[in-house]
């Protein structure tokens, strides 16, 4: 399992994340997305902790908690949804169907 960390600083880092995370068990993973095209930080991250016990913990004590400036939105990370491929509507553009 993981935890979700919203509304995060975008001065955020894996180590910052580590040490407040810490305080609350053992973390086994900090992970934080970045724009593809600009490399800057999503404003999100996700945290891995050794047990569940340790991430309602964390949970508890940080959800809605002030840090960096900015109020945290934390909870379980929800399971990563099936996007699909990129084809959009192959066949259905916007010249109709005039040739």
């Amino acid at each position: 399992m993981s935890v979700y960390v919203g509304n995060l600083s975008y001065e955020a880092t894996e180590e910052n994340l580590n040490a407040v995370f810490a305080e609350y068990g053992s973390v086994k993973r900090v992970q934080l997305p970045t724009d593809r095209e600009t490399g800057r930080l999503r404003g999100f991250a996700f945290v891995e902790m050794s047990s569940e016990d340790e991430e309602t913990a964390a949970i508890d004590a940080l959800d809605g908690a002030e840090w960096m400036g900015r109020d945290l939105k934390v909870n379980k990370a929800k399971p990563r949804e099936d996007r699909g491929s990129f084809s959009g509507n192959r066949g259905n553009n916007s010249f109709g169907n005039r040739y």
